[in-house]
């Protein structure tokens, strides 16, 4: 896919809204169109076709109902979701609605453009934090879902959970990444999940990624 990606945004604060669309612009993408409620971002989506849409989930309208509607009408397109909201519902609708990223707002504009160049290569992406706080509001425990994973497999999910690509999932263990990706796929099926950022989730709720000096180490 070429760097030149197009991209609709869509925030119902103005001033929130042109912070995002400059640095956006500043990192070489292009911002074709600009929203504040559903319907509005729901047309330039059907409008212009973009790779990737950047929805507020709070925006007049739901963003999140606005996804699943724009998606729906253009599946080529991969949706993020940009909210303060750290609720479970949140953001297990926005993964039900097909959205490839969550992001909480308050992340610094660099690490944004690395995240949506990521979503637009087909990555999918979550913070590590947000996902394991909604975890921790969830305290049954289930049986072994990894108990069918390979040890490599297993290896290839933990590095998942820590919010690394293939590419990079590739390089921590010497493996090619079209390897790499055989081994994503088999993973999602056997852990039943529809998503990276599924099986993301379920891989810390089993355990993994749960590391004391995790804040010391980068991702």
């Amino acid at each position: 896919m070429s760097d030149l990606l197009r991209v609709v945004v869509a925030d119902d604060h103005p001033l929130y809204r042109d912070g995002v669309v400059h640095t956006l612009r500043a990192a070489g993408l292009i911002v074709v169109g600009e929203a504040s409620i559903a319907g509005e971002a729901i047309r330039l989506v059907e409008e212009h076709q973009p790779d990737l849409a950047l929805f507020d989930v709070n925006m007049p309208g739901g963003g999140i109902a606005a996804a699943a509607d724009a998606r729906s009408r253009c599946p080529a397109t991969r949706f993020v979701m940009l909210t303060v909201s750290e609720d479970e519902d949140d953001l297990r609708g926005a993964l039900a609605a097909g959205a490839s990223g969550y992001i909480l707002k308050g992340i610094a504009g660099r690490e944004l453009v690395t995240i949506l160049r990521q979503v637009a290569r087909g990555e999918q992406y979550i913070s590590s934090a947000l996902a394991w706080s909604a975890l921790q509001r969830r305290p049954e425990r289930l049986p072994d879902p990894l108990a069918d994973l390979t040890a490599r497999e297993r290896e290839v999910l933990e590095l998942l959970t820590e919010g690394l690509s293939n590419a990079e999932v590739g390089e921590r263990l010497s493996l090619a990444e079209k390897t790499v990706k055989h081994y994503m796929t088999s993973v999602l099926v056997k852990l039943g999940a529809r998503s990276r950022v599924e099986a993301a989730l379920i891989g810390y709720r089993a355990g993994l990624g749960r590391r004391e000096d995790a804040g010391d180490q980068g991702s």
